[in-house]
């Protein structure tokens, strides 16, 4: 079992910060007091007590103002630190320490907890464990074994909290929920109801949706079924499809190869009529070559060869030599063009020179003109007149250096004869700075002392005004003292405490007889309440039974007439399950219909969308072909277009022949005018009159001879362009022909196709909807049977439950059978009140002779206590009167001192005075030093700077002027003038060779020229052998495609063609048809497989399963959770009426052993539990309150009582909690217990105190603690042979608590 060893305190509340002020308190068994006056820290004890078992601080306080305040510490940081050694339950010692720390920041402080330590000692080892590694809090509370609750309310309770036992109705109720422990309880019961009452509708939940799995599960089964089939259906259309195209390919293959065949007859023929086109076309060319030449050369093909050949190298060779010109030509242009480049780059460069030379004489005059200036100002001979040559400067720069040096050394001697007088006026200042501080000192040295002098002589003085007037005290003790031991020595002569005694153990033995009777009561009021349990059940199963009939005939007449308008009866389970099959099977047979309707109307949509294919594919063809033929006619009219092209062509080929015998008739003229001196026209003979006009005519000859070139190579890509576009429209006349087909016989075809199919699938979609809205009614009927399924099924469910009643209650009469009731629970309890009358009767009589007897043994207890206390002091007066006359002694010397040090002070005073003049006079005279050393310091600056500043543009003009010698600048500017002159030779010379380059190239052009001519007439005779070739190679070509052609059997190839498409236009009628169906069967296989994806299909038999599961799962769990429920509220209602009437016969026994007044009986605590639900619907919950017992009515104790009544009601409360609560810990604090106790009250509280020690001395740990200020009350509990020493708690001269062990002897001579 736990109690307390020692405690130390450091730095908390009024406690000292420093190590001196820790102060040491040991706990003594049984019982600790605690004495001192207000405000001296005696709560403060209970305090740390609480806040170390705990970690909680006092009500209303924070940790700042629990921690010593900083500023009263005269410290930034003050450190509190709480230490206790005790033995927990298991008797090992234990050490626990807690440590705070509070900082001053600004006008706020700062507080913060630092690491706790507990400290085990096991085995003579001991072993340490931080709040960083576990909660101290927890680990104090398991150690001390009781709970958070006792420790705060009833061991440790502050003096602020100390009156809760008559606080409002709800915070008493949480602290006794708290101390009971009942609030995990309670919680646990709580926990448990709401787990039954969410998994009771977790129950109904599952229901409701077992309902729906079920049919969701029996729906996708069906589904399944019709999917299967489906898949069997798709497989045996999709062996017909294959068979089908299996046909379909070999004809295609024939076809194809027929097609080929046709087309390339097709495409020989077409061949056969361009070549020969093509034929005369180059036969009639050749004719017109033949006609525009001038002569056809008689030669052999290869000399013909070789003479173009050498023409060709003469005209390359000039051409050649054309280009080597050029190329010279360009070569003098960049040379030109670089001389010119040159000539630039110099004309700037001479530009550049010039500048920098008439910028060096500038330079030359501006450093003469600041020499003359710096010289006159300095005052320097010889430098009057300019210009200067390098010696005059020279001799100038040594002459300015020997001046600055001077100058500088002046300067610095001034400086060094102001430091020296600074440094004696320093010295001086402070000799009288040391001087006045050393008086100063002296001062506040004398002065301290005076102060404290004056609080010690105020203190005595204080002290001589108490010990007045105490000689009358003592006449006045010695008369009291006679008189109180008459009245002790009448009080033990009257005396019976014997007699009482054997009266109250007479009592005891008739009460331990009636204890017995109750509990034989108890156990037959027991058997009864077991066979009243049965009968109750029996009732209940009764009226459950009926409420189930109820609910059979709500359900009959809900939903009778809904039932009886589908089935004609109302029927049972299975009845409306087998009417619900059929339905299903006629739902099953509607939906077949539909898909069957839904397949004819896929192939009948996949029959019009492959000819509304077909038709667009042949629209497309169409349009393409058009779109060619327009491409290269230029419109729709092929054959006019076809005929008007032939006519240019014509034309084009009769130009080209005019233009190639020009050619050769304009040579010809020529040369008659020129060479054959021919005045007249080579065509009608007209004379020439005049020189000039034959050489008009001849020029304009030579002019149309020049462009007769050109016009006909224009002329001939025109003719080649216009038969490219004649051949290409032959090569389309076989497009034309399909054209043609197109739009009269393949296009109409597909759109009356189209039409009838539109009108087929019209009459399919208007069956379609007649058996859907068939299906739509079928299964609104079969959605609102289902609807009512449920509740069909819940009704025999209700059935069978009416008949497992109907078993049970033939159990329990079963039961009842052969029991005898003679003696009714009324009876039984009736005796037991009567007994319990007389065993109260018989304890009210124990208690009155024990109060007897105790007031006796309180009166003669009182009357030595009154004794003791007037010659304690009587004693402590003597004492005091002997020390009077010391202190009137030290009252002189301390007078006498005091007046000492006040003229020691005065006279050191009046010397610091003079002192403070003398030195603000010296600080003076120093600071003017320092402002004319400054001044002349900056003229001296000054002065040097501007020299300086002068003599650096000197040297900087000086020092342009000799990089431009040293450059040698001048003699590179005349060296740059001779390449100039010499660069424009250069460049008249390249100009020259530029002019007779140009002159021959434009003699080489005209003789090329010339040559032109010749090589178009050898052109054209190469051409026209050329092309006799070509027309025989064409001519074997066309006998060539005629033979091919004659081998082909074409009409046989036709009819084959023809045989073929009808065969394969049946096949893919068929192909179609069996396809549309492979498409509705799809369809349907991807519906059915939709819908099993669906959330509601997809695993539904295994959802199903596992709610099932899952609801008989937790209808086991609500069973047991239900047991578990009222056995812990019947086990936790045990306990509070255990522990209460425990509690309540304490507090009953204190009352009457303290309280002295006759309006109250006794108290007790009334706890009254709310019965008005079943445990398995709301939690137990009870409410708390004190009541007062005047006679036999029962009042409450709030707002009703005295203050007195309150303070000794609550303090008796405690003790009865401790009493029952605190086996492991026999610890109990009591502080200020008798506060607004009178006199009387407060005795029987010391004596029911003693009483308490003395009936508990026998356990080992048992230690009461008592704090209070009364000294008659402690002295009171000293009369007892278990108290020989008590604390005294009191403050220091520096106002911090101390605690003093003293004797209970010396209560009387303790003077405050």
């Amino acid at each position: 079992m736990s109690k307390i060893e020692k405690m130390s305190i450091l730095g908390v509340r009024s406690f000292g910060v420093e190590d001196k002020d820790k102060q040491i308190i040991t706990f003594f068994n049984p019982l600790t007091i605690l004495v001192g006056p207000n405000g001296a820290g005696k709560t403060t004890i209970i305090e740390c007590l609480k806040y170390i078992s705990t970690g909680d601080f006092p009500p209303g306080t924070k940790g700042n103002s629990f921690v010593h305040d900083p500023k009263v510490a005269n410290e930034t940081d003050v450190r509190a630190q709480i230490r206790l050694q005790f033995r927990d339950v298991n008797g090992e010692l234990v050490a626990v320490q807690r440590s705070m720390v509070c900082t001053q920041k600004g006008k706020k402080t700062e507080f913060k907890t630092l690491e706790g330590v507990i400290t085990r000692t096991k085995h003579g080892e001991k072993v340490s464990l931080s709040s960083k590694c576990a909660e101290i809090d927890r680990e104090m509370i398991s150690a001390l074994g009781v709970s958070k609750s006792v420790i705060n309310n009833v061991i440790f309770c502050h003096q602020e909290e100390s009156n809760w036992p008559l606080s409002e109705g709800k915070a008493l109720k949480q602290k006794f929920d708290e101390i009971f422990s009942a609030t995990r309880y309670i919680k646990a019961l709580e926990t448990l109801r709401q787990v039954r009452l969410k998994q009771s509708l977790k129950v109904k939940e599952c229901q409701t949706e077992l309902k729906y799995l079920k049919q969701n599960k029996e729906k996708a089964q069906e589904i399944q079924n019709h999917l299967s089939n489906r898949e069997a259906q798709l497989a045996a259309s999709k062996e017909n499809v294959k068979s089908i195209e299996s046909q379909l390919d070999p004809l295609k293959s024939s076809l194809a190869t027929v097609e080929h065949n046709l087309t390339k007859v097709t495409r020989l023929d077409n061949d056969v009529r361009a070549l020969e086109s093509r034929r005369r076309q180059m036969e009639k060319d050749n004719q017109d070559l033949q006609q525009k030449m001038e002569k056809v050369f008689q030669g052999t093909d290869e000399q013909l060869r070789d003479r173009y050949q050498n023409h060709q190298r003469t005209v390359k060779e000039k051409e050649k030599r054309l280009s080597d010109c050029k190329r010279e030509l360009d070569r003098a242009a960049k040379e030109c063009q670089r001389f010119n480049s040159e000539k630039s780059e110099l004309l700037i460069e001479r530009g550049r020179l010039q500048l920098q030379a008439d910028r060096h004489q500038e330079h030359i005059t501006t450093r003469d003109s600041l020499i003359q200036s710096l010289a006159a100002q300095l005052e320097l001979e010889g430098f009057e007149r300019a210009p200067f040559n390098e010696r005059h400067v020279t001799s100038f720069n040594r002459l300015l250096k020997e001046r600055q040096e001077r100058d500088v050394e002046a300067a610095n001697h001034l400086m060094r004869e102001f430091a020296r007088k600074e440094a004696m006026k320093q010295k001086q200042i402070d000799e009288i700075r040391d001087k006045k501080t050393g008086l100063e000192r002296t001062i506040d040295l004398k002065s301290d002392i005076q102060n404290k002098k004056q609080v010690e002589l105020k203190n005595v003085k204080c002290e001589l005004q108490q010990l007045e007037g105490f000689s009358d005290r003592i006449l006045e003790l010695n008369q009291e003292i006679v008189k109180t031991e008459h009245e002790l020595e009448k009080a033990e002569k009257n005396s019976s405490v014997e007699t009482l005694e054997l009266e109250v153990q007479t009592l005891q033995n008739e009460k331990i007889n009636l204890d017995k009777a109750l509990r034989k009561l108890d156990q037959e009021m027991e058997q009864l309440n077991l066979h009243t349990m049965t009968i109750t059940q029996m009732d209940m199963l009764k009226k459950d039974k009926a409420e189930k009939e109820e609910q059979i005939r709500k359900v009959k007449s809900r939903h009778s007439d809904e039932l009886t308008s589908l089935l004609g009866y109302f029927p049972n389970k299975k009845q409306l399950e087998d009417w619900l099959h059929g339905k299903n099977r006629k739902i099953n047979q509607t939906r077949d219909n539909l898909a069957d309707l839904n397949k004819r109307l896929a192939s009948a949509e996949y029959h019009r969308t492959y000819v509304s294919s077909e038709l667009r594919k042949k629209e497309e063809q169409l349009s393409l072909h058009e779109a060619k033929l327009f491409d290269v006619c230029g419109s729709q009219d092929f054959d006019s277009d076809l005929n008007k092209l032939q006519d240019e062509i014509e034309k084009s080929s009769k130009q080209r022949a005019v233009l190639a015998g020009a050619t050769a008739v304009y040579s010809q003229f020529i040369t008659q005018l020129t060479e054959e001196n021919q005045s007249c026209c080579p065509v009608c003979q007209r004379v020439f009159q005049t020189e000039a006009e034959l050489q008009d005519v001849i020029s304009d000859l030579q002019s149309k001879l020049r462009l007769a070139p050109d016009k006909l190579k224009s002329t001939e890509s025109e003719l080649k362009r216009k038969e490219k576009k004649r051949d290409e429209m032959m090569s389309l006349k076989p497009l034309r022909q399909t054209v043609v087909e197109l739009q009269d016989r393949d296009i109409p075809d597909l759109r009356n196709k189209i039409q009838n199919a539109n009108r087929d699938l019209t009459g399919l979609k208007g069956q379609i909807e007649e058996q859907e809205s068939l299906l739509r009614t079928a299964l609104s009927e079969e959605e609102g049977a289902k609807a009512r399924l449920q509740d069909i099924t819940l009704m025999e469910r209700y059935q069978t439950d009416i008949r497992d009643v109907e078993r049970k209650i033939a159990q329990q009469e079963a039961k009842l059978l052969g029991v005898d009731l003679s003696r009714t629970v009324l009876q039984v309890s009736q005796e037991k009140q009567e007994k319990k009358h007389l065993w109260d009767t018989v304890t009210g009589k124990i208690e009155l002779n024990q109060k007897l007897k105790q007031d006796q043994q309180n009166q003669i207890q009182q009357l030595k206590s009154t004794v003791n206390e007037l010659k304690a002091e009587k004693l402590q007066i003597s004492s005091s009167m002997q020390r009077r006359r010391q202190l009137e002694e030290q009252t002189v010397e301390l007078t006498t001192e005091v007046q000492s040090l006040c003229r020691e002070i005065k006279e050191a005073k009046e010397q610091v005075f003079p002192l403070d003049a003398t030195l603000e006079k010296l600080q003076q005279e120093k600071e003017d030093l320092m402002n004319k050393r400054t001044a002349s310091n900056k003229e001296t600056q000054e002065k040097i700077n501007g020299i300086k500043e002068k003599v650096k543009d000197i040297n900087k003009y000086v020092k342009e002027i000799e990089n431009y010698i040293q450059q040698g600048r001048a003699d590179y500017k005349k060296q740059k003038e001779s390449e100039l002159e010499e660069v424009n030779c250069q460049l008249a010379a390249c100009e020259k060779q530029k002019e007779v380059i140009s002159k021959e190239m434009e003699m080489i052009r005209q003789d090329i020229d010339t040559q032109k001519i010749q090589e178009r007439w050898l052109e054209d005779n190469l051409t026209l052998r050329k092309r006799n070739e070509e027309l025989k190679e064409v001519e074997d070509n066309i006998k060539q495609l005629v033979k091919e052609m004659g081998e082909m059997k074409v009409t046989q190839m036709k009819n084959e063609q023809k045989h073929l498409e009808e065969k394969i236009e049946s096949l893919k009628r068929n192909h179609h048809v069996a396809l549309g169906r492979q498409r509705g069967f799809e369809e349907e296989i991807v519906r059915f497989k939709k819908e099993l994806r669906e959330s509601q299909f997809r695993d539904a038999e295994e959802k199903y399963r596992d709610m099932m599961i899952v609801m008989r799962t937790t209808e086991l769990v609500n069973k047991d959770l239900d047991l578990y429920y009222k056995a812990l509220d019947k086990a936790i209602m045990t306990f509070h009426s255990m522990k209460m009437e425990e509690i309540n016969k304490i507090i009953r026994d204190l009352w009457r052993s303290t309280y002295r007044g006759q309006d109250i009986e006794y108290i007790e605590i009334r706890s009254d539990a709310d019965e008005n639900v079943s445990a398995s619907d709301k939690r137990r919950s009870y409410n708390y309150r004190v009541v007062m017992i005047k006679g036999d009515t029962a009042l409450d104790m709030r707002g009703r009582c005295s203050a007195g009544q309150k303070v000794l009601a609550s303090l008796i409360i405690r003790l009865a909690l401790a009493e029952t609560f605190c086996l492991n810990c026999g610890i109990l604090a009591l502080d200020e217990p008798t506060t607004n106790l009178d006199r009387e009250n407060i005795e029987s509280l010391a004596h029911a105190l003693v009483e308490i020690i003395k009936s508990r001395s026998q356990q080992r740990n048992f230690q009461l603690l008592v704090i209070t200020h009364d000294e008659d009350f402690v002295e009171l509990l000293g009369r007892s042979e278990y108290v020989e020493t008590f604390y005294r708690i009191k403050k220091n001269i520096d106002q911090c608590s101390e605690i003093m062990k003293c004797s209970v002897s010396s209560l009387g001579s303790y003077v405050h």
